[in-house]
């Protein structure tokens, strides 16, 4: 029976046994079938993951243009090298060979080469190399090391617009100016080479190479025009050797736009180089940045609220200067000593008569003049697309009596940017729009070089009607022709414009005595303005520091010179300068086509004549009939036979 009872339990014992390994071997069928047919695509993606190197290529940076499709910025290609460890045959001569190209010390060339990675960049020496570092490489066919494609920025115009532009790092990551701003437009879309390797990292020989190409960034066309850019550079340069400033800036804007035509401070630096300069260079663009109180440049904005509101006359109300004024205790003084007598308010525009002015704001009111200031756009940011804008100070309302209504109708004890005043300006004689200043006009597809996306024009806001707007136009140009603003004159031209002389604020919180910030803002043509130039120099030496004498001439040359490449037509209409002591007025230059080469030799003593070509006749001269030139200036003549 026990017999009997030991079998049985023993069949059982294989049974259950045989049951468990039947569903064992079941399970292993249920799952790799599970495994073959569910996550066969998951465990091959697993797979090629651990198989797969990849050899990144960077994109093409997009490029920066100007409004005429002129290059700000250019990429040069610059391989860099990258070191796969395993595929290092020869460790001490690749390593050897690696420090003598990329000027590495043999120990730090041989932790590259044997470093236990995947695949390693040699940062920063390798990166970016020159070309004669790439032929090197090239040619001697190490196993291991590659070079990928890369590029690195140029600027092709040196130290234009750098703090505009900006510049990249290393990597070509934005880190400054317009490269920052749009930085993510601009680095597009990494590509790759990508190889199999075994456990140990060597390429699989019968394997084949997949290439996925990077994506180029988008270009961007800018509202900068190069011509007016080279001559603000030009008339900055000039300045700087003449006055030794502290400092220096340049605006140039389309006041009917908002567009940037050109921008520019001093001191500057090459984007290439900027490491070599102190970061309180390029950290501030100065033209955007900088804040200081605008002197008499910012009467442009009390008179025009003033008109708005008919407030004064420009011809019927008058005001007589004694040379100061008495305001809450405290005696505002005019720059001409004894003063200038009795003025219209037109004088007292052409004049820049502090005292006149004060009676001005006084007309207004501080609520009315503050109001206007704001809604000028002082006291808040412009909205220009680069980073780092200031937004001034102003007064409280509250805080304003008549000493600080007094101050802020002449420009003194307020706090603003340069770029508030060109587009404050700009809104006063283009019609009274106030508008949003830009730089990116407009990104263009690197493939098919089409535009796909535009920035149209922002209009803030109307600050003064049309009928105010010309009357400041007229009154302005009447500050040129016959005011302050003389040097700024430009025959043919018709420039509007104010000068600005600001005094400082020292470290002591007083004012600083022979250091001022001298400026002038001007507008050309009067009657239909394509420009608006704002130059401000800080603290010009050896020099009278007045906005006139300084400032108004380099302004006068950037309109003139800038309006010529803009094709912008002469106005003959105007008004004539008065020329003062030692001033000499221009001549006019006479027609002389159709004339015989006798005749013009007769009666032409204010001139040298310069005779090209053969003939008996003028065909053509040089400048044109009606052109006011200096004295003595030389008419090239060019002959021919009737």
């Amino acid at each position: 029976m026990k017999k009997y009872v030991s079998t049985m339990l023993i069949r059982k014992r294989i049974l259950f046994t045989l049951l468990l390994f039947c569903f064992i071997i079941l399970a292993m069928i249920i799952r790799l079938a599970y495994v073959q047919f569910m996550m066969s695509e998951e465990i091959s993606d697993k797979a090629e993951d651990l198989w797969l190197r990849d050899i990144v290529f960077q994109p093409e940076r997009g490029e920066i243009l100007d409004r005429n499709m002129n290059y700000l910025t250019k990429n040069v290609s610059a391989a860099s090298v990258i070191v796969i460890p395993r595929q290092v045959k020869d460790v001490d001569r690749t390593a050897e060979e690696l420090a003598k190209i990329l000027h590495l010390s043999e120990e730090k060339a041989y932790e590259y080469v044997t470093k236990n990675t995947s695949s390693v960049s040699i940062h920063p020496k390798g990166r970016k190399i020159t070309k004669e570092q790439e032929q090197a490489l090239t040619q001697l066919h190490l196993p291991g090391i590659y070079l990928a494609k890369d590029s690195k920025r140029f600027y092709p115009n040196d130290a234009y617009l750098a703090h505009v532009l900006g510049f990249t790092g290393i990597d070509n990551q934005g880190l400054m100016g317009l490269e920052q701003q749009y930085d993510d437009h601009f680095k597009g879309e990494a590509g790759s080479l990508s190889y199999y390797s075994d456990a140990k990292g060597k390429k699989i020989t019968d394997s084949s190479n997949q290439y996925t190409p990077p994506k180029d960034g988008k270009h961007l066309k800018t509202t900068i025009d190069l011509d007016v850019q080279t001559i603000m550079e030009r008339e900055l340069d000039v300045a700087e050797i003449k006055y030794n400033p502290d400092g220096a800036l340049a605006i140039a804007v389309n006041p009917k736009t908002g567009a940037v035509l050109g921008m520019s401070s001093r001191p500057n630096f090459n984007p290439e180089n900027y490491n070599e300069v102190n970061p309180d260079i390029f950290d501030r663009n100065l033209p955007i940045w900088s804040t200081f109180e605008p002197g008499s440049t910012f009467k442009i904005i009390t008179l025009a609220a003033a008109l708005e509101e008919q407030a004064v006359d420009l011809h019927k109300d008058t005001y007589h200067d004694k040379g100061h004024i008495h305001v809450g205790g405290a005696k505002l003084r005019c720059w001409k000593s004894g003063g200038h007598g009795k003025q219209t308010i037109m004088e007292v525009a052409e004049n820049s008569c502090n005292p006149g002015f004060v009676h001005i704001g006084s007309k207004l009111g501080k609520e009315k003049l503050f109001s206007y200031i704001r809604n000028f756009g002082f006291g808040s940011k412009t909205g220009i697309d680069l980073q780092g804008e200031g937004s001034g100070i102003l007064f409280n309302l509250d805080q304003v009596g008549p000493v600080e209504l007094a101050t802020t109708s002449f420009g003194q004890g307020v706090s603003v940017t340069p770029i508030q005043q060109v587009m404050a300006v700009a809104a006063v004689v283009n019609g009274g729009y106030l508008y949003e200043p830009y730089i990116a006009e407009s990104w263009i597809d690197p493939v098919t070089k089409e535009v796909i996306e535009h920035q149209e024009p922002t209009l803030q806001s109307r600050v003064i009607s049309s009928e105010t707007s010309k009357e400041m136009r007229k009154t302005l140009e009447s500050v040129v022709a016959k005011g302050t603003g003389r040097p700024a004159y430009v025959d043919g031209y018709r420039v509007g414009g104010k000068t600005g002389t600001a005094q400082k604020v020292g470290a002591d919180g007083r004012y600083m005595t022979n250091n001022h910030i001298v400026s002038f803002i001007g507008f050309a043509p009067a009657d239909d303005p394509e420009i608006v130039v704002l130059v401000s120099i800080d603290n010009p030496k050896n020099t009278i520091q007045f906005g006139g004498v300084v400032a108004a001439p380099i302004v006068g040359n950037i309109i003139q010179d800038s309006l010529q490449m803009m094709n912008v037509p002469i106005r003959k209409s105007g008004l004539d300068k008065e020329y003062t002591w030692p001033e000499e007025p221009k001549v006019e230059v006479p027609d002389l086509v159709g004339l015989t080469k006798d005749d013009i030799l007769q009666d032409l003593s204010n001139f040298s004549i310069d005779v090209h070509g053969h003939g008996d006749y003028v065909k053509d001269q040089s400048p044109e009939a009606g052109v006011k030139v200096d004295d003595g200036s030389t008419i090239r003549v060019y002959l021919s036979d009737k």
